[in-house]
């Protein structure tokens, strides 16, 4: 009897034992499984990842590459007794656009270079030519005013000072040997934000978006111009609202022509109205805040972080962006190797990274990044030409 016992205990052990590595097994295996899936999970995450990223480097344009120049010892020497003077608009050095752009390509240039950099601040306009006069005395090999009224200023000092070279930011200036200007092609940029404007309203189910101008003149019917083609190029149905401000520095008026256009149905509005387009900030931030789903194009530089209202989140959809921080520095290298361009006038646009969108944007998608990729490189192709005065204008 003891020994039947045992062989029935034996067998209900080896039997147990089976059933428990047959456990094992099937659990080590699932582990497995779960690991593969995880991994899996995680590449596909990392691959939207990296190709979110690569969609945000091509439709940016590797613009940073304009810094990567190969500066000589001669240069080098040469640079320690070269120096360049900014004189800034009333927006002052901090004023997230020109101003701030500028400073950052020249303390950039002084980094690579070591050349000496500095700037004056304007309070007004009144100060244009006294700031103008004084950094030309100071014997800077370059002086650089950032901004179109600085026009009348700078072809007075230049006429005073026929030594000294002079860029004007985003003015033609073509009449003075020694004076080069830095003009933008707004229009192309304009047209890739008009492009993420439809695209991003279209996904919503939205079939409106806005302009908000500044001044109702060539340069600024230029940034309208893009990006009506950009939005019309997605649906040509999309309607656009367009308000201009007749200026550029009152917020107020900003904001009462941006609520205007979201209560009429407007679901992205870009604009290009300097200080004024705070106001159209201000306005999508109150709409956030109270639940309502509107976005907001910046302008001239990234303004993501201008329209955060809660947390990291912002209004700010994208931005068109001119990169002035490349010009300063371009201009400035080619004046440090006796190349000053005289004279002329300087065309920045997409084809040579001066134009773009900023280098992240966290609030478009894959698919838009794609499609304003797409419209970058049709643009730089040539086998899209961009208009430079908008439909409302141009003859029947």
């Amino acid at each position: 009897m003891k020994k039947k016992l045992a062989l029935v205990f034996a067998a209900a052990f080896v039997a147990l034992s089976l059933s428990a590595c047959g456990g094992e097994k099937q659990q080590a295996e699932n582990n497995t499984q779960t690991q593969q899936n995880t991994t899996t999970q995680q590449q596909g995450e990392n691959d939207k990842k990296e190709d979110k990223k690569e969609g945000e480097d091509k439709a940016k344009g590797s613009s940073d590459s304009a810094f990567n120049v190969e500066i000589t010892d001669d240069l080098k020497a040469k640079a320690k007794e070269f120096s360049v003077g900014m004189v800034t608009d009333t927006g002052g050095i901090d004023d997230k656009s020109f101003n701030q752009s500028t400073w950052e390509g020249l303390n950039k240039f002084k980094e690579v270079t070591g050349a000496k950099v500095g700037y004056v601040q304007s309070n007004n306009e009144a100060d244009y030519v006294p700031n103008l006069t004084t950094t030309a005395d100071e014997d800077n090999d370059l002086v650089i005013a950032t901004g179109f009224l600085f026009e009348d200023s700078v072809k007075k000092v230049a006429t005073d000072k026929p030594d000294t070279k002079f860029l004007i930011i985003d003015q033609p200036i073509t009449d003075k040997p020694n004076v080069t200007s830095a003009s933008f092609s707004a229009e192309e940029a304009s047209y890739l934000v008009g492009v993420a404007a439809a695209e991003t309203a279209k996904a919503a189910g939205k079939t409106k978006v806005g302009y908000l101008g500044g001044g109702d003149f060539p340069l600024i019917q230029a940034f309208e111009a893009g990006y009506e083609a950009g939005v019309k190029s997605v649906d040509d149905k999309m309607e656009i609202a367009v308000e201009y401000v007749g200026g550029f520095s009152d917020a107020g008026k900003g904001q009462s022509l941006a609520s205007k256009m979201y209560d009429a149905g407007a679901y992205v509005i870009f604009h290009a109205a300097g200080g004024a387009g705070n106001g159209m900030i201000k306005e999508a931030k109150d709409r956030r805040q109270n639940k309502e789903e509107v976005w907001a194009i910046g302008v001239d530089k990234d303004q993501y972080a201008d329209g955060i209202y809660e947390g990291d989140k912002s209004v700010i959809l994208t931005s068109m962006v001119k990169r002035v921080d490349v010009a300063a520095f371009d201009i400035s290298l080619k004046t440090l190797k006796g190349e000053f361009p005289g004279g002329k006038d300087n065309l920045y646009n997409i084809a040579n990274n001066g134009v773009g969108i900023p280098e992240k944007n966290p609030n478009l998608s894959e698919a838009v990044l794609k499609k304003v990729e797409e419209a970058r490189e049709n643009i730089k192709s040539g086998k899209v030409k961009v208009p430079t005065v908008p439909s409302r204008l141009q003859k029947k």
